[in-house]
Parts: structure tokens; sequence; C-alpha cells
């Protein structure tokens, strides 16, 4: 977790203040490669410790692939997702409590990370409309939420891909929420059930 909160820094802060000094910049992208090593080198260590290595690699791909697609090298940073496991301690203890809990941190990181990568990829490029930190949060805001107004849409190919990421991130939040009320409400009607046949057999 160390880790992943070092290269948060080291990842966004260049992002977000494009005016920062070379030698800061330099220091900040070595940490960040340093940490992506250090991620790529724990893979190898799981890989080899693991008795069915193409079983275990097909389980944890998204590990696979954050290492290996360059591409998909700003989203190491869902490996914040790690925190839901500390989430999952404190949320209620039915279901519905941990998919609510699940899916309103998953937004939240979501759209936080989304408008970052998304603002690392577009604010340099030709024709982008953005390049700010908030027109990108506003941008993420109504792509995880499947709104989608096109005020604000991504023109490159690195920003098309963190979109869509989005898009399935808020497909499942709205699926998982369905989900959650839907065993909810289920409860308490099989609830409501037992409680009356208890009171006629009494």
């Amino acid at each position: 977790m160390l880790l992943v909160l070092a290269f948060v820094v080291a990842y966004a802060w260049p992002v977000l203040d494009p005016r920062l000094d070379q030698d800061l910049r330099t220091f900040l992208t070595a940490l960040s490669w340093g940490v992506w090593v250090a991620f790529a080198v724990d893979l190898a260590i799981r890989l080899f410790l693991a008795e069915e290595r193409k079983t275990y690699a097909a389980q944890h791909w998204y590990d696979v692939a954050l290492v290996v697609l360059p591409i998909l090298r700003p989203l190491r940073l869902l490996r914040l997702l790690a925190l839901l496991r500390i989430l999952d301690r404190s949320a209620a203890s039915n279901f519905a409590g941990r998919v609510l809990v699940y899916a309103a941190s998953v937004a939240v990181m979501a759209v936080g990370l989304g408008g970052l990568a998304v603002l690392d990829a577009e604010q340099d490029a030709a024709g982008a409309n953005l390049t700010s930190f908030g027109d990108a949060v506003w941008w993420a805001c109504t792509t995880v939420t499947t709104v989608g107004y096109g005020d604000r849409f991504p023109v490159t190919f690195e920003g098309r891909a963190v979109a869509v990421v989005l898009m399935v991130v808020g497909i499942g939040l709205v699926g998982s929420v369905t989900a959650s009320l839907a065993s909810w409400m289920l409860a308490r009607i099989e609830e409501e059930r037992r409680t009356g046949r208890d009171r006629e057999s009494s």
C-alpha cells in the first residue's frame, strides 16, 4: 500500500502541475517506474511460487495486464482497490450493506483516478477539451454514471481506453446496486413471511 501511495503521488503531481521543476519531474518519473518494477517483481515471485502458474496467471489476469501492457500503465492506480478489503471489515454484515459500501468506494475512486488518467492522456493533445482536472472529474462523473452529456470527451486513444474502463465500471456499479437492493427486498419479504408464520403457529 505504501508503494501504491508513492506511485499515486509520483504519477499525479506532474499531471496536476505541468509547470513542475524538471529535476523534480525526473525524480517522480524514476519513482513511478521504480514502483512499476516492484509490482513486476512481486508478480514474478508469485508466479514462481504458484504450483499452477498458468492457472494463477489466468485468475490474476488484471495483475498480468497491468504489468505487461504499457497502455494500461496509468491504471496501476486501480491497485488502490485493495482498500476494499479494509472497508469489508467495517461494512455491514449483510450482502446488501457490503455491496453498497463497495459501490460507493469504487465510484469515488473511479471518478478520481479516471479523471487523473484521462487528464494525463488529454491535456497536451491537439483539439483536446479535457485540459483541467475539474473538467476531467466532471467528465469522469458523467461517464461512470453512464449519463454521458457529451460536453467533454476524450480525443486520444489512451483517453478513450480510460473511457471504456469507466463505462464498464459504471455498468457494473449499476448492476451491483440493483442486485443488492433486490436482495435486500427479498430478504425483508422472507423475514415478514417468517414472522407471519411464527404468529400463526403461536
